[in-house]
């Protein structure tokens, strides 16, 4: 049987200290050494050393000493050790410390009474506990509380034992007397705890009888009563009217934690609107009024609960979660954001976003050292009730478009993403923005976010004035032309070069070159002219040429960093002004004149990149992105302004609504499925007496009547699912026979394994003996257990889970019989843990995944090896196999050219993030040929991952 212990202590049995000087030390008259033997006895006695001669020894050296020290590790050795034989029958030697646990139930001192008391409760050998029955009911009047409320845990463990009613018949009835006249809290809520789990229904009688007074009791014995009243509830559904009124009036409590306690009971008994409300605003004033963050947390997770199962009632409420936002912790507010977000309507959604406002203003200002990570979460927030709800972009576009400039890419990252999305979803707000995108644009200080500006420049100035705006904003963020350095001019750079390092020596910072050359320039009727120009660069190092100065345009200082991917979206924003420029200008002047301008821009930047002063020459990409926009402007090809003008709005479009569509698929996955079965009872309500019933009854068994309409009440595959994890772990032929259920908690396992014994033999010191490997660990130590002839055992198992790697659980099952002398062994089958247990699917942006890409730095990558010759079905099947999730668009998986990329997604228990990109290629004699790359952010999750698809892949 299971020891009952409520002491656990590691002790290195490296050293272990033998029997004899323990015992030597028992006998002494050293207190000091008694104290110390004893503790390594107890320590010995927890890790499976049995030490039978001690006790003897115990017995008449300690067991009359009087020290409280000696006495408190006295019972604790009492506790531990076995005080019965294998055939259950209490041990003959035991009775000898039956007086000594009487006279510390009758010493004057109180502490010794109190831990007597106390061990009498973990004590199940009914033979033991009669003697001293008579001395723990004496301990019921004592005058100090703490003796009695210890006495009546130990009367209430007695009479819990199987002989318990026979050695204590009329308990119930002298704790309900003891109840009724205590005035201890602690003692109260002991005795109301007695009778709740010995005799029920006078607990039940009490609580009604004293219906008016609840909410004067002590919050340790109004969280009894709590209890109480969801086990009544549970038995008996049909009173659950007249316990709701004691919770709704419990709700008013000052102690928090009856109160947290109350709203759970409420959302558990009862649907009711009314009383989900009055739940909902409970979790909102803890949410305010408890300082430490972890409540908040939790309270977060009740709130969220909420939400998934009574929606309707929480959008009442969304205004007071807000408020939560008001704490400086990011997973608070976080949290908070994402239970608001599925809570908005048509109805709130403008004080939602007045608030998100106030909040974004409130981060401008640098108190807090995360501001801008708040920032970012708030912009999300609100790009996704501008998605939902259009009307409001008009009053939170502007004011976002403030930070464009914003330190923190992520933020203005998601602040320009924001804007691209309105002024396309939003034609009415298109004038106003470009206006405002083309007077904030020199703040922009990120390559990334210009880039995305840029293209929004591109694509929506139609007007006249705005493309000549756009133009003219490029230009002056560009600065003067040509992009000189010192290499295009040798001899003037060397000379300039020379002057600077003869005239400042070691302590020039920076320098500044002025560079001489002739250009061409369009004069006003059209034509071109050469001019002289002289350009000044600033630079920080011999080798980079830049300037950090606020003088300069963001654009220019950029572009002599070296990054020619924005030179090249540069070239394809003023390609595209121009062509609008050519349909919207009439005077061809005019087009003509910005053409040349723009072309030599083109020119410069190609001729820049082409320089040996930078760390690096422009990339191919680049070169001949810039190269096409140079073709373009110069060939007036009708079939490319086509494209460039209307072929590009139309593919981002597509993208708008693929994301659309992809967020209703996930809202629709999300949503319960559940079906009523045919044969399902019909309750006819509108039947049914309505006498005595109170509003709140009436309330709950209309939702009731609902739930069971849409069959919310139904778990369709449980039982299916069930099935599915029972393994069979050893053979129907072999003398013990078992089998295991697995559950997969999310961070341990726990094996419930039924063990039959198949023989007419009884089996003792039966064994279930496991190991494991890889992350897995076994909590417990393995008990010993009698198993009877035919008889069968329960046994669980828990084992520890430290990781997302696949892992094996083995062992056997040891036992004896009488027939044989030697120990029989049965070899369990291996139990797998598969990867799947541990992964789900999960979504997550683009953005985020390309840097998880980039970050992680376990990488597992597996050959495509198939029989199956189709791309889309090689992939369904991957998806299927792993468990994770496309991120790929339906939309960009369409045609069939015969190659096929897609991303792949999942997400663990542990919040470890897996990874995986699928690419494949058709060959010419059908097969699929291609890579599937893995990467995480640890070893496990990656090569588990691999294993599982180099088995699954074949199909």
């Amino acid at each position: 049987m299971e020891k009952s212990c409520s002491l656990l202590i590691h002790f290195d049995k490296g050293t272990p200290a033998m029997a004899n000087e323990i015992k030597e030390a028992l006998e002494g008259s050293d207190v000091t050494r008694k104290i110390e033997a004893l503790k390594k006895a107890i320590m010995l006695l927890l890790n499976g050393d049995t030490l039978p001669h001690l006790f003897i020894t115990i017995v008449r050296y300690v067991l009359p000493s009087e020290d409280h020290t000696i006495q408190k590790l006295l019972l604790l050795y009492l506790e531990i050790i076995d005080k019965t034989d294998a055939k259950g029958k209490v041990l003959p030697e035991m009775i000898l410390i039956c007086q000594n646990l009487r006279n510390n139930l009758q010493h004057p001192n109180e502490y010794i009474r109190g831990v007597t008391l106390r061990f009498l409760s973990r004590l199940n050998e009914g033979e033991l506990i009669e003697p001293l029955v008579p001395s723990v009911l004496a301990n019921l009047e004592h005058r100090h509380p703490y003796i009695r409320r210890n006495a009546i845990l130990a009367i209430m463990s007695i009479y819990k034992l199987p002989q318990g009613e026979q050695l204590l018949v009329d308990a119930p009835e002298m704790i309900e007397k003891t109840l009724s006249t205590e005035q201890d809290l602690s003692a109260r809520r002991n005795a109301f705890l007695m009778l709740f789990t010995c005799a029920q229904e006078r607990a039940v009688n009490y609580l009604l009888r004293n219906l008016e007074a609840v909410s004067q009791w002590g919050d340790l014995l109004q969280m009894v009563v709590l209890e109480l009243i969801r086990k009544v509830c549970r038995s008996n559904p049909g009173e659950k009217g007249k316990y709701i009124k004691i919770i709704i009036s419990l709700l008013n409590s000052s102690s928090t934690g009856v109160v947290y306690e109350c709203a759970g009971t409420l959302v558990s008994l009862s649907s009711a609107p009314t009383a989900i409300r009055a739940a909902a605003n409970t979790y909102c004033q803890l949410l305010l009024s408890q300082s430490d963050n972890n409540v908040k947390l939790i309270v977060l997770d009740r709130l969220q609960e909420l939400k998934a199962s009574h929606r309707e009632v929480m959008v009442d409420v969304i205004m007071d979660v807000l408020r939560a936002l008001s704490s400086p912790n990011l997973d608070i507010r976080r949290k908070t954001l994402d239970i608001a977000l599925e809570l908005i309507t048509p109805r709130n959604i403008d004080e939602v976003v007045m608030m998100l406002k106030k909040e974004v203003v409130k981060t401008q200002s640098a108190e807090l050292e995360k501001n801008g990570e708040y920032r970012q979460m708030l912009v999300q927030a609100i790009h996704s009730c501008a998605v939902k709800f259009p009307e409001v972009a008009s009053t939170v576009v502007h004011l976002l478009m403030d930070f464009l400039g914003d330190s923190n890419l992520a933020s203005a990252m998601d602040v320009v993403i924001f804007v691209r999305e309105i002024i396309q979803t939003n034609p009415k707000l298109r004038v106003s923005i470009m206006m405002r995108l083309l007077d904030t644009f020199y703040q922009i200080r990120s390559s990334r976010v210009c880039s995305c500006a840029l293209w929004i420049i591109g694509e929506y100035c139609l007007s006249l004035s705005e493309v000549e705006n756009g133009i003219s904003t490029i230009r002056q963020c560009l600065g003067d032309l040509p992009f000189y350095t010192a290499a295009e001019d040798a001899e003037a750079a060397d000379s300039k070069a020379a002057m600077a390092t003869s005239s400042k020596s070691q302590t020039t910072a920076a320098a500044s070159i002025t560079v001489s050359s002739r250009r061409p320039t369009i004069l006003a009727d059209g034509t071109y002219a050469t001019q002289s120009a002289a350009s000044e660069i600033a630079i920080s190092s011999p080798m980079i040429p830049g300037s950090s100065s606020d003088s300069t345009g963001n654009l220019r200082t950029i572009l002599l960093t070296g990054d020619f991917f924005l030179g090249a979206v540069v070239a394809c924003t003023l390609t595209k002004l121009i062509l609008r420029l050519e349909e919207v200008q009439k005077s061809r002047v005019a087009v003509n004149k910005a053409t040349a301008e723009a072309l030599l821009i083109m020119v410069s930047m190609l001729r820049l990149g082409q320089s040996a002063v930078l760390p690096h020459p422009i990339d191919n990409d680049s070169y001949d992105r810039i190269s096409l926009c140079i073709c373009i402007l110069t060939s007036h090809d009708d079939v490319l302004k086509k494209v460039w003008l209307q072929s590009c709005r139309e593919s981002f479009t597509k993208m708008l609504a693929d994301k659309q569509y992809r967020e209703i698929e996930e809202t629709k996955a999300k949503a319960q499925i559940s079906h009523a079965q045919p044969d399902d009872l019909i309750d006819f309500r509108l039947l049914k007496s309505r006498k005595g019933m109170t509003q709140l009854e009436l309330e709950d068994e209309v939702e009731d009547d609902l739930k069971r309409a849409t069959g919310e009440f139904i778990k369709d595959g449980d039982s299916i699912n069930k099935l599915n994890r029972i393994l069979q772990l050893t053979g129907f032929s072999d003398p013990v026979y078992a089998e295991a259920y697995v559950t997969v908690h999310q961070y341990d396992i726990v094996l419930d394994v039924t063990v039959i014994n198949r023989t007419k033999e009884t089996l003792q010191n039966l064994c279930l003996e496991l190991a494991t490997m890889g992350d897995l660990k076994l909590v417990e130590r393995p008990q010993n257990y009698t198993l009877a002839p035919e008889s069968s055992k329960q046994i669980k198992a828990n084992i520890k889970v430290s990781s997302t790697e696949t892992g094996v659980i083995f062992g056997n099952i040891v036992y004896e019989t009488t027939s044989v002398v030697d120990r029989n062994v049965v070899v369990l089958n291996d139990i797998h843990i598969d990867i799947m247990d541990y992964i789900s699917p999960a979504t997550c942006p683009d953005a985020a995944f390309r840097n998880m890409w980039a970050e992680f730095e376990w990488e597992n990558k597996v050959a495509v090896n198939t029989v199956i010759q189709d791309e889309k079905e090689f992939l369904n099947h991957i998806v299927q196999s792993t468990n994770m999730k496309c991120l790929t668009p339906p939309s960009a998986l369409d045609g069939d050219c015969g190659f096929l990329a897609a991303n792949l997604y999942a997400k663990s228990v542990f919040g470890e993030d897996a990874l995986v990109n699928v690419s494949v290629e058709k060959q010419s004699d059908g097969k699929l040929s291609g890579y599937i790359r893995i990467r995480s952010k640890t070893q496990g999750i990656a090569l588990s991952l691999g294993d599982k698809i180099t088995l699954k892949q074949k199909g």
